[in-house]
């Protein structure tokens, strides 16, 4: 969904919104293991390879150490453990049905921040495990976690967190931190329907128009560039950093998470589709650099032991 680099010319939008030139001819699905968890909410086909369920599983393994952590220590700690693992676009939408697309070696944007709190998420619960994980990933991609098709994907960032917030999973501190209002219709994908292969079904056309029309109430706020030195000393590790911007119809094109640097400046690790997750030193600098940024919208992540 993101991109330090957002040109029209190339339909280059990375991350949450992903546009044809984002669709790899290879993908996660090469060798899929397809179960069918047991979540509360609904039942759904996964995506998960098998290589990366082994990760999972040593990751999990390390639960005490990684537990005795800080909230905002845990956040860090987990993202930076997927520094390197490379970048890919569209990971989400190579099925004509939607379904569970679960990675721990190859992310978008919003896949790497899903997954790093989903993971913290699970190391929260008494018995950590991969369906727990499985079923923290589903409760933060659709809404209200309930995964009904493609358009019950939250597929504008800050539908997103509001979601997620109105669940507890995130609280936007955005408005706290002194945003101001950012008015603008979000209709970006039903303005470039060409560029979504699951928007040439009538039925989901017709579903996200209407998606659309109802965030038109939803209240939107974003930092400007120039505020964002003088709240930094508010973030902590792991508050969501969304990349405000002045393309037309859309809220959000690129997001991470804040990384607090070792002389305490505030960073921020994100899979860069430059080519893989890493680490941006000064996260002032980095979003200025970013295409047709405007600003950031702050979220962040709730501690479920809280």
């Amino acid at each position: 969904m993101k991109r330090t680099t957002f040109r029209f010319g190339q339909l280059l939008l990375i991350g949450l919104i992903t546009l044809s030139t984002d669709l790899p001819v290879s993908s996660v699905r090469s060798q899929p293991t397809r179960t069918q968890p047991t979540s509360q909410t609904t039942t759904a086909t996964v995506q998960f390879p098998q290589a990366d369920q082994n990760q999972l599983t040593q990751l999990l393994q390390q639960a005490p150490q990684l537990q005795e952590q800080t909230w905002p220590q845990l956040l860090q700690t987990l993202a930076a453990k997927f520094e390197g693992a490379a970048y890919k676009g569209g990971l989400l939408d190579q099925s004509p049905t939607e379904e569970l697309v679960l990675s721990l070696s190859q992310f978008d944007c919003v896949l790497f921040v899903e997954t790093v709190l989903a993971i913290a998420r699970t190391l929260t619960v008494e018995e950590p495990s991969p369906q727990v994980f499985s079923d923290a990933v589903q409760a933060q991609r659709y809404r209200q976690g309930q995964m009904q098709g493609y358009c019950s994907r939250l597929h504008y960032f800050s539908d997103w967190i509001a979601d997620n917030q109105r669940r507890g999973l995130v609280e936007n501190i955005t408005p706290a931190l002194g945003g101001i209002p950012l008015n603008k219709p979000l209709n970006f994908m039903s303005q470039h329907r060409q560029s979504y292969p699951q928007l040439q079904s009538q039925a989901n056309w017709q579903c996200i128009q209407a998606v659309e029309t109802r965030l038109q109430s939803l209240p939107l706020h974003y930092i400007p560039q120039a505020q964002i030195r003088t709240i930094e000393s508010s973030l902590q590790p792991g508050d969501i950093i969304a990349v405000a911007t002045a393309v037309s119809g859309l809220d959000v094109t690129h997001t991470g998470l804040v990384y607090q640097m070792p002389n305490q400046a505030k960073g921020l690790i994100h899979a860069s589709p430059g080519g893989s997750v890493r680490i941006a030193p000064d996260l002032a600098t980095y979003v200025a650099n970013v295409d047709q940024s405007i600003g950031i919208i702050v979220a962040r992540p709730q501690n479920p032991q809280q």
